[in-house]
């Protein structure tokens, strides 16, 4: 890996520090005698090959065994989790490396998916940048490890998921009709602002919003619909972006051709999940832009554990019982069916 690819793997992988650990014991609803149902579709492994290559680059990585995930879960009533490495994946910059890794962790998760029937479910990585290895990631994800969707980072290299030289890769997984989930990183551009807070503490959020932005304005959202996009954390800022949106798409001279629909259209079609955004003012801001059927439970684990998502969940007054078995088992089910089988 040449030196500016490292320095691009290390600052993705340093925003795995304390601030992502803080509130991690929190307090939630009790489980403790009742039957798991939630399902988990932000929930995070490290697998031997990766952990291998952070520590050949002298980066060390957040503590998490299998075991971990199990006896949180059992806590959180959580029946199934899907699996995704830990950030930053594959945006690393190294195609031989980026096959390398996606290869090795697809497989490892698929193991622990056999291994573990009915806890674990696997999103798949892939070396977005490469475009042939994703391609070939793709087939072999689904056609051969059964994985049940895919996980990006936001950005890779500079560019976001909508941007045209990934094209190639979005027109496979609109025709396998995918589900993709989506994890923030801190990018290039704002790796090194001085701030009294953590990058990932602010730069994560904005970078959820970049990626959305991306894929509704290069018009990639609407060019592949059958896509299913999951973000994270309640879909960081943008739902207090939506003003700003707005005069974007009014400016659009070809608004016809990117945004046939229009952006809220697209913001109403994807999916949420709940982890570090079950708060009050993130979720109602968030009921504004989306459906409850397209909120999904998350909890961000090992950095947020059950029990913050669960109490986070609990004190929102606003959600009846049917939406709440509908965040945490329902809505998941109807986009992922194949987890019935659980």
């Amino acid at each position: 890996m040449g030196a500016m690819n490292r320095r691009e793997f290390l600052a993705g992988a340093a925003a795995l520090g304390a601030s992502a650990l803080a509130g991690c014991a929190a307090t939630g609803d009790t489980t403790a005698g009742v039957k798991a149902q939630r399902i988990d579709v932000h929930h995070h492994f490290v697998s031997p090959g990766y952990s291998a290559a952070l520590k050949q680059f002298g980066q060390s990585h957040v503590k998490w065994s299998v075991q971990m995930s199990l006896d949180d879960m059992d806590k959180s009533g959580i029946q199934t989790s899907l699996l995704s490495l830990i950030q930053p994946a594959m945006a690393i910059g190294d195609v031989a490396l980026g096959r390398k890794l996606a290869r090795e962790a697809n497989e490892y998760s698929a193991k622990l998916v056999s291994t573990h029937q009915g806890r674990f479910g696997s999103f798949a990585c892939l070396p977005y940048t490469d475009t042939d290895g994703s391609l070939a990631e793709i087939a072999y994800a689904l056609d051969t490890l059964k994985a049940e969707g895919f996980c990006l980072m936001t950005s890779y290299g500079g560019k976001y998921l909508g941007d045209p030289a990934f094209w190639r890769v979005l027109e496979e997984l609109n025709r396998r009709k995918a589900v993709v989930y989506t994890h923030p990183l801190a990018p290039q551009c704002c790796g090194n602002i001085p701030a009294p807070v953590s990058v990932g503490a602010i730069e994560y959020a904005v970078d959820t919003t970049r990626t959305m932005a991306s894929l509704m304005f290069h018009g990639a959202a609407a060019r592949y619909p059958d896509i299913k996009w999951i973000f994270s954390h309640s879909g960081g800022v943008t739902p207090f972006l939506v003003s700003r949106f707005e005069r974007e798409e009014s400016s659009l001279k070809d608004v016809k051709e990117r945004l046939p629909r229009g952006f809220r259209h697209e913001l109403a079609k994807f999916y949420y999940d709940m982890a570090q955004g079950n708060h009050p003012g993130a979720l109602d801001a968030l009921m504004h832009i989306a459906p409850v059927s397209q909120f999904l439970y998350g909890t961000d684990y090992p950095f947020r554990d059950g029990a913050e998502v669960n109490a986070g969940l609990a004190r929102y007054q606003r959600f009846s019982a049917a939406e709440r078995r509908a965040i945490d088992r329902d809505n998941v089910l109807r986009l992922l069916p194949m987890l019935q089988r659980s």
